[in-house]
């Protein structure tokens, strides 16, 4: 049984029809069945398979380090660890609003432990004699728990792995950590001699056949805003055209995305959309303007913040709404309008959600024709780390490779900055960054600007000087803290206008894409200017 072939078939059941999770389960039942028929009674057929598990203690119990590992293994994945793995799953996805996937995860672990046991008793093989004498089991041996539990847990893992993580890299290294995870405990029974190999077999196929059954009667996907709620009522009668803007590098499959998008859009009641994609040259801006021209009820915008903000700057003004599909790596104004990152939920909500008008941000500067932002613009530190980014380093890891440019540029130097808000008189101030934000949360939640809202007039303006390295622990805690105090290491302020200049060139960002150097930006909102859909 190789590593992929739990992955293999839940890769292959998640979209299927009910019948297909069915035949599977079916199948690694019916193995299941096969193998107890033939470790039961006086049949023996397998006897050479189990008698290798005797080698295997043998072997691992010349090394006394290997087995105080083991025995490690044993503890930390019995029945007690892995209920307690499974609450932390499923607390973790009901509080993230993934309500249907924690109750997959529960109903998967319950029924395999309950099968598991029944099983046990129904069938009631002794234990191999050799087995470790610490601790020495005196339960049932067929099928192994510890097999069951973690081959149904490798599988709960891999499917929020298939669901929910979209990069191929990332999603790839998930899906064999959680096969490896499943081989090493399985691999921990037999070095222990707790259990005959055909019992892990077993208990492995067991776990398989679970999973599947509760994917053929539990969707793990979030259910749709129209399955949910009412339609909103229309307050003109609109044709329900509808056309989408994507930037194809941010999908793995593009022909398989239009066909969701397509499927989704005429059952939600639109148009088949008309497609457009951007290229280098146009990285959204065209083709929005030729969607408005065209004659559009609803945008669909699919890409990254860069995507996302030209598109939108174009579509400003319009009265046509935008649906915002986050495929980048940062997608910051998508979370902060609590747009769902898993692509069909993002879909789902950019046709069935309520409009929700929002303020975009007017910017000039040294070196800059006039242009715009959604999210944040930055001078300093953070326009640094967007500069030394990777690109096809951000392309394999996604957000991990912020991460690394960021701690190469932890010591940005120190720049003398004038800031100007709104009519006040400038202020003068040494910052390694300034950021500028029309939403105040960056990735995992941390609240760089938490008094920010993306619809209120204003800009909210942060300036950030940690002296030394070590400078910037306390300033870390007193942002994730959202505490209020201003002083030389977090000033604050807001206004509708705000103007930045520097002493020296200075890299500049706006929505995480680098604008190259300059010594000045001037920022000013215009409130409520765009029309995007949002969850209801």
């Amino acid at each position: 049984m190789g590593s992929g072939y739990p992955a293999g078939i839940l890769l292959g059941v998640l979209d299927a029809p009910r019948r297909v999770p069915l035949i599977w389960a079916g199948l690694s039942l019916l193995a299941f069945a096969g193998l107890a028929w033939a470790v039961t009674g006086d049949r023996s057929p397998l006897d050479g398979l189990d008698q290798w598990g005797r080698r295997s203690e043998d072997w691992a119990d010349e090394s006394a380090p290997l087995v105080e590992v083991l025995r490690a293994i044993e503890l930390g994945f019995n029945t007690i660890g892995m209920t307690v793995l499974t609450v932390i799953v499923a607390s973790w996805l009901f509080t993230r609003g993934q309500r249907r996937a924690a109750l997959f995860a529960v109903m998967v672990m319950g029924v395999a432990a309950l099968a598991t046991t029944g099983l046990k008793l129904v069938l009631g093989r002794d234990r191999p004699e050799w087995q470790d004498t610490f601790g020495l089991h005196a339960n049932h041996s067929f099928p192994s728990g510890h097999a069951s539990s973690a081959a149904a847990f490798a599988g709960i893992m891999v499917v929020l792995a298939l669901l929910f993580i979209r990069r191929a890299n990332l999603r790839r290294v998930a899906v064999a950590v959680a096969v490896g995870w499943w081989l090493l405990v399985c691999a921990d029974r037999i070095f222990l001699g707790r259990h005959f190999p055909t019992d892990v077999i077993a208990g492995s196929l067991l776990g398989l056949a679970v999973v599947l059954l509760c994917l053929a009667f539990i969707d793990p996907r979030p259910r749709s805003t129209a399955a949910n709620v009412d339609p909103l009522p229309e307050v003109f009668t609109s044709q329900r055209r509808l056309a989408v803007i994507l930037n194809p590098i941010k999908v793995e499959d593009v022909g398989q995305f239009r066909s969701v998008v397509n499927a989704m859009a005429v059952e939600s009641g639109w148009s088949e959309p008309r497609w457009h994609f951007t290229t280098i040259e146009d990285p959204g801006g065209g083709m929005a303007d030729k969607a408005a021209v065209e004659g559009t009820d609803l945008v669909l915008v699919c890409g990254g913040d860069g995507t996302v903000r030209e598109a939108c700057a174009e579509l400003a003004g319009t009265g046509i709404p935008v649906g915002i599909i986050p495929a980048g790596t940062g997608n910051l104004l998508a979370r902060n309008l609590g747009i769902p990152l898993y692509l069909r939920s993002a879909i789902d909500v950019a046709l069935n959600g309520q409009d929700r008008a929002i303020d975009l941000v007017d910017v000039s500067g040294d070196g800059l024709a006039d242009t715009h932002f959604m999210v944040m613009a930055g001078m300093g530190f953070d326009a640094a780390l967007m500069e030394g980014v990777n690109e096809d380093f951000k392309a394999k890891i996604g957000w991990i490779a912020y991460v690394i440019s960021g701690l190469r540029s932890l010591m940005f130097p120190a720049v003398k900055f004038e800031v100007q808000i709104d009519d006040d008189d400038p202020t003068t101030h040494r910052a390694r960054t300034i950021v500028v934000g029309n939403v105040g949360y960056l990735q995992a939640g941390m609240p760089l600007l938490p008094d920010a809202s993306i619809d209120d007039g204003l800009l909210d303006v942060v300036i950030l000087h940690p002296k030394r390295f070590l400078s910037w622990i306390p300033l870390a805690v007193r942002v994730l803290s959202k505490g209020a105090k201003s002083d030389e290491l977090i000033h604050r302020s807001t206004g509708a206008r705000v103007v930045i200049r520097a002493s020296a060139d200075t890299p500049r960002q706006l929505d995480g894409d680098s604008i190259g150097a300059g010594r000045e930006l001037r920022m000013e909102c215009v409130h409520g200017r765009l029309l995007v859909r949002v969850p209801r």
